[in-house]
Parts: C-alpha cells; sequence; structure tokens
C-alpha cells in the first residue's frame, strides 16, 4: 500500500534524486570520518602502523558482505526497500562505534557500519540509473558521487572542529544525521520503474516514470521497451552469478571490474584515510594536518560537482583518460617531494598541492564516471547481480589498500615517496587498460546498451 501510494504521489525531480543519492553521504561520511579519528585513537590505544590499517579496511570488510547481499535483497524488497535497510544498518553501526570502549569493539562496530555502507554502495547507483532519463542519467550517477565527496568533506570538517577536544566519538556519531535523512526521506519515495515492471506492478512504473521523467516522456514507448527486455530475459533460465560469465555479459563484467579496482588501485582511498597520518608524520601539527584534510575535501567536492556539467557531453572514456595522465603527473611529483624536499613547511605545502591536483585528476575521471558505467553496463537481468559483483570487488580492493598502505609507506618499507611512485605506475597501466577495453555509453538508454550488446554477440557468433 505504501509502495503503491508512494508512486502515484507526484514527487519533483530534485526530491526524487536529492534522497537517491543521500545514501552517497553514507559513504562518504564513513570513509572520510577515519582520517580525522586516527591520530586521537591512535594515541589512546598506541596503535601499530597494522592496527591503523585494520581500522581503515574493517569498514571495506562489512562492506564486502554487504554488498554480497545486496543483489538478493534488490530482487526480493526492490531498491528503495534495500536503501532503507542499509540505513537502518548504519545507524546501528555508528551508536556501537559512538559508545565503543575497546578497539577490538571498535572495530566490530565499523565492520557493521560497513555492511550497510555496502549495501547502499551497490544499490544507489542502480536505483539512480533506473529512475533517470538517458539524457540525465550520466549527471544523475555523478550525482551520488557528489553526495559521497560531500560526505568526506562534511566529515573532514567535523574532524577539524573538534579536533581541538580530541572527541573522536562525536566524530563517528555525526553519521547518524544523513542515515535518519535518508531513511525518512525514502518512505516517501518510490521503486524503480524497471522492477515494478518485472515484479507485475505496471501501473505504478507509469507513474514513477512520469514523475522522475517528466511530462515530455512517452511512457507507452518506455514501457514497452522495459517489457521487451524483460521478455527476452523471461526466455532463458533464472539469474544466476555464473550467467555473468556468458558470452554476452562476460566483456561487460571484465570493464566493470577493472573500473572497481582501477579506483582504488588508484591509491585515492590512501589519501583520504591518511593523509592527515602522512603530513603528521612529516612533521605537521595535528590542528593544521586536518585543517590540510579539509582543503582537500573542498576540492574533491567543487570537481565533482563540475563533472555534473560535463560527463553527459564530454563522455566517460575522456574522463576516466584525463583524469589518469593527471593522477600519475602528480603522484609522480609528490614521491620527489617526499624524498628531495627536506624543509618541514615547504614540503607540507607543496604535498598538500599535489594532492589537491591529484584529488582534480581522480574526481574528474574514476570518481564520478566508475559508479556512473558499472550501473550502466549490464544487462538488466543480471544488473543487480552484476553490481553485488562489482562492488564486492571494489570494497575488496579498498579493504586491501586501507590495511597495506600504513605498512608499505613505512619508512623500513617503500617509504611514503616510494609508496607514490606506486601508486603512478599503477595509473600508467590503468590508462592503457582504460583505452583499450572500456566503451563509451553516453547518451544512451539501458536498454539500448543492452539490446545493442545482444545484437553484437549474436553477429559475433553468425561471423
Amino acid at each position: 500500500m505504501t509502495q503503491t501510494a508512494a508512486a502515484r504521489r507526484p514527487i519533483g525531480r530534485t526530491t526524487l534524486y536529492f534522497f537517491g543519492a543521500l545514501g552517497g553521504i553514507l559513504f562518504g561520511y564513513d570513509l572520510g570520518v577515519i582520517s580525522g579519528v586516527l591520530p586521537f585513537i591512535g594515541k589512546l590505544w598506541g596503535l601499530s602502523g597494522w592496527d591503523k590499517g585494520v581500522i581503515t579496511a574493517s569498514i571495506s570488510i562489512g562492506a564486502i558482505v554487504g554488498a554480497s547481499f545486496s543483489s538478493r535483497l534488490n530482487e526480493r524488497l526492490g531498491r528503495r526497500r534495500t536503501i532503507m535497510a542499509a540505513a537502518v544498518v548504519v545507524i546501528i553501526g555508528t551508536l556501537a562505534a559512538t559508545f565503543s570502549p575497546t578497539f577490538a569493539l571498535l572495530i566490530i562496530s565499523r565492520l557493521v557500519i560497513g555492511i550497510g555502507i555496502g549495501l547502499s554502495s551497490s544499490t544507489v547507483p542502480t536505483y539512480l540509473s533506473e529512475l533517470a532519463p538517458a539524457r540525465l542519467r550520466g549527471a544523475m550517477g555523478a550525482l551520488n558521487q557528489i553526495f559521497i565527496v560531500l560526505g568526506i568533506l562534511i566529515a573532514f570538517l567535523v574532524s577539524y572542529g573538534l579536533g581541538t577536544s580530541g572527541n573522536w566519538r562525536l566524530m563517528f556519531a555525526g553519521a547518524i544525521v544523513p542515515a535518519v535523512i535518508l531513511l525518512a526521506g525514502l518512505v516517501f519515495l518510490p521503486e524503480t520503474p524497471r522492477w515494478l515492471v518485472a515484479n507485475g506492478q505496471e501501473e505504478q512504473a507509469r507513474a514513477v516514470l512520469l514523475s522522475s521523467h517528466g511530462g515530455g516522456v512517452n511512457v507507452d514507448e518506455e514501457i514497452g521497451t522495459i517489457r521487451e527486455v524483460i521478455r527476452l530475459d523471461s526466455e532463458s533460465a533464472k539469474t544466476r552469478f555464473r550467467d555473468l560469465l556468458t558470452p554476452t555479459v562476460r566483456p561487460m563484467l571484465v570493464v566493470a571490474l577493472l573500473l572497481a579496482i582501477g579506483q582504488q588501485f588508484s591509491g585515492v582511498n590512501a589519501v583520504n584515510a591518511y593523509f592527515p597520518t602522512m603530513l603528521i608524520g612529516l612533521g605537521f601539527a595535528t590542528q593544521a594536518a586536518l585543517l590540510s584534510g579539509v582543503l582537500l575535501g573542498v576540492t574533491k567536492f567543487l570537481f565533482t560537482v563540475w563533472v555534473v556539467f560535463v560527463v553527459d557531453r564530454w563522455g566517460r572514456k575522456p574522463l576516466l583518460l584525463i583524469g589518469n595522465v593527471l593522477m600519475v603527473i602528480t603522484l609522480v611529483a609528490a614521491g620527489f617531494i617526499v624524498l628531495e624536499v627536506h624543509d618541514t613547511a615547504t614540503k607540507g605545502i607543496l604535498m598538500l598541492v599535489a594532492m589537491v591536483l591529484y584529488l582534480v585528476g581522480y574526481e574528474l575521471g574514476w570518481g564520478a564516471v566508475v559508479w556512473v558505467m558499472m550501473a550502466e553496463v549490464f544487462p538488466l537481468k543480471v544488473r543487480a547481480a552484476g553490481m553485488g559483483v562489482s562492488s564486492v570487488v571494489l570494497w575488496a580492493a579498498t579493504g586491501i589498500i586501507s590495511a597495506v598502505f600504513p605498512i608499505i609507506s613505512d619508512p623500513g618499507a617503500l617509504g611514503l615517496g616510494g609508496s607514490m611512485f606506486l601508486f603512478a605506475g599503477i595509473n600508467v597501466v590503468l590508462f592503457f587498460l582504460t583505452k583499450w577495453l572500456v566503451p563509451e555509453t553516453k547518451g544512451r538508454t539501458l536498454e539500448e546498451i543492452e539490446l545493442d550488446l545482444r545484437g553484437r554477440t549474436h553477429a559475433k557468433a553468425r561471423a
């Protein structure tokens, strides 16, 4: 009853997309807040580099679990209810983290938060891509990334504001606010038209299309296209994860996994989570290091907003390639700064400039584009499964980088400078893999991408 009412109630597109993307704030805040918490719990509990890696990576491990269940929940409950469940889990985990008396319990709390983040991160892009018309889908998908970086910026601001008091528990508690707003907002929002049609609720699907696409949409044509894809899917067996390995879908799975792994192995979360710790290690005071994190957050936010206006004009692939080039240049520069500049103040300022420019490159391409494309490339029948697998892999990559970076950046290993060179080399590899393997998807409906993919696969088979 609630679902039907929500679908029929006229809802402005701004409201629809705002609350649809709000899950990104949960993602961003919980990723970013650990950078401000680490300096304080590190002193409180005498944490080693390994301990810092574990507490940072724990949210990623939980996210892997959440993303693993996201496909099943997406199909059974729908996209909307799955995001609502994610918000509830994050609230529970955040309360536990806020009041954790020991380091071990804090890790467990972060694992619980990660489960909710995993559910949210693999569902919100699908929710947005299935609601948005083709001409706006890239911008609406990028909206999710805007909210992610806004969440990171808010986390940096909260950490800086509470830095003088060292109240790390209140830093964690801040995540409750966006989680509650998201949960409340989704009560009034509809399910996606594609899920509704697939589950025999075509009348509600028509209402949602009018609400999300505007009065100019040809509802009959949209419904007909969705029905055609569902009909083609119904001719085959029930969806299984091994369907992702069929000749039709396998190339898109490869692309999605490349994007998921590449986004994290580019080094971004080493910067997001550890930049204040890096500066403190280079001799900066704690508050100055936290303020530098705020500047990074502002940079991420501004350039992500800008990408919304160009992603559907420039295309996805050019932005990925441009971003790679800029990241390589700035990472190499950062490596030389660490190794060759010896004045503490000069080194800190130059590192801040290098990391700001690095994040400009990241947000131009790999920040906003990856989540858009992962939701675009999979056919409807395996979209939930594909996003689930891709999200699991992405979070696994996040966990690896989060856990390993404090170890490899230790002076006894590669050191901070050597770590920057390593990430630069990875980005060179990503540039060429993207150039060779990643297709362009801008300006095409999800059904057009799928039907074209089917047609090309059949053409290859006949050849």
